[in-house]
């Protein structure tokens, strides 16, 4: 059962995700949390509907009553879980995958996720094994409850600009329409592919593929607007372009809000995970913060982020953690918080980055999967020099340049992320690395 992933679950429908599956996932989870209520939201795939009232129905013949949510962002499936007191919830959604995919986001009560170490591989079990339980004499009940307004008012608090910010949003045809739809009034908003489809007709809904980015950046220009905003699938990630049309890091989004967050409260503890610039960490030290270095990935992020009460984390790829909102992602909250900070500093966004761009990076490199095991040990000995940790896939650091290898937990790729202080180095270091993982060096 490959869809059981590291994180959730996800395949292409219907061969690998289906109406049977999900039934059983639900009757599955049903049986390990012994739950009385669940949250179950969609996103807007063709699928997404169907595999919803499978959802519902394994999980009301195990006499669960479930709380339908509705077309909703994954955030707001998040605010639900933890806002409302059930003991689970469940997302329909493949995230940035294509439009042949689906899958499921599962958490525990208090939005606590489920990854394959804490409750997937269970669940996978029962399944193969055919251990499920038998349909209960008393079903549950499926109950309406709309939360996009609920959602919308709690972040209302966290605002203070005055001014009415010009963004151009890019909806990527997906759900980031609703993660954002009560709180349209507080901007002038210049819509893009805000029409909800599934089938993805314009672009894939990932902001991490620079190339999607390419009319949201002229867009800006053309506007004059403040920024560009650009949500994935189901809008737990965003990605960011500055009013001159240049896209920002988004972990250098990380640093910009960690700092105004510790400025406003004094020192925390802030996450950040290892593929981020280490322009990340230092910036957060610079105003007294605390910078620890996760694995990549939301499950690991928010359970470390829960075990160091930290206050904030940030992805590479654009995910955004706050501690107020369960220690799950808002990408709604990210814009709110964006806004207070042009405004307070009178500055641009360009402005407010300019100083964070003190090195040069690749980005994120997808190559073939390898086998990781060889390539690690080949590696291991042609930089046997350099420091080198093994906290998710090999890091390997250099006083002047460092680099990430590893394997992605989501699809079948090797990613690679190399930054140096100067281009000319970056470039020379990067096809060294390249060469090596393919066998030419």
């Amino acid at each position: 059962m490959k869809v059981f992933k590291a994180y959730d679950i996800r395949g292409l429908y219907p061969e690998q995700i289906n109406e049977d599956l999900a039934f059983k996932v639900a009757t599955a989870f049903a049986a390990y949390t012994n739950a009385k209520k669940v949250v179950v939201g969609y996103d807007m795939r063709p699928s997404s509907k169907s595999l919803f009232d499978s959802v519902c129905r394994g999980l009301t013949t195990q006499g669960i009553d479930v709380l339908d949510i509705g077309l909703c962002s994954t955030p707001i499936c998040y605010f639900a879980n933890g806002s409302l007191g059930v003991d689970g919830s469940f997302m329909i959604t493949a995230s940035h995958n294509g439009a042949g995919w689906n899958g499921m986001k599962i958490c525990k009560g208090n939005a606590v996720a489920l990854s394959y170490k804490s409750g997937l591989k269970e669940l996978q079990q029962m399944i193969l094994e055919d251990t499920l339980p038998e349909p209960k004499e008393v079903h549950g009940n499926v109950i309406d409850q709309s939360m996009l307004q609920a959602y919308s008012d709690n972040l209302r608090k966290y605002i203070s600009f005055t001014n009415k910010p010009k963004i151009v949003v890019d909806y990527g045809n997906a759900v980031g329409v609703k993660e954002i739809e009560g709180l349209k009034d507080l901007f002038t908003i210049i819509p893009l592919n805000d029409t909800l489809d599934g089938t993805f007709p314009v672009h894939e809904a990932n902001p991490l593929q620079t190339d999607t980015l390419k009319e949201l950046q002229s867009k800006v220009v053309e506007h004059q607007a403040d920024f560009g905003a650009a949500f994935d699938g189901d809008a737990d990630r965003c990605g960011f372009i500055d009013e001159k049309g240049e896209i920002v890091g988004m972990d250098l989004m990380t640093a910009i809000i960690a700092q105004d967050l510790i400025q406003q409260t004094g020192p925390q503890t802030i996450l950040y995970d290892l593929r981020s610039s280490k322009a990340v960490p230092e910036a957060i030290a610079s105003v007294g913060g605390t910078a620890k270095m996760t694995p990549v990935g939301h499950t690991v992020i928010k359970e470390r982020m829960r075990a160091e009460n930290a206050a904030f984390a940030g992805e590479l790829s654009g995910h955004y953690y706050f501690k107020e909102n369960y220690y799950s992602e808002s990408q709604a909250l990210v814009l709110i918080l964006l806004c207070n900070i042009l405004e307070k500093t009178q500055k641009t966004l360009s402005e407010l980055i300019q100083p964070l761009r003190k090195y040069h990076n690749t980005g994120e490199i997808n190559l073939p999967s390898k086998d990781t095991i060889g390539l690690f040990q080949r590696l291991k000995e042609a930089y046997k020099d350099a420091r080198l940790t093994e906290v998710d896939g090999l890091t390997i650091e250099y006083e002047k340049w460092w680099c990430n290898v590893r394997a992605s937990n989501t699809e079948s790729l090797l990613r690679v992320f190399v930054e140096a202080h100067t281009e000319d180095l970056l470039k020379t270091k990067r096809d060294i690395l390249l060469a090596l993982i393919s066998g030419e060096h």
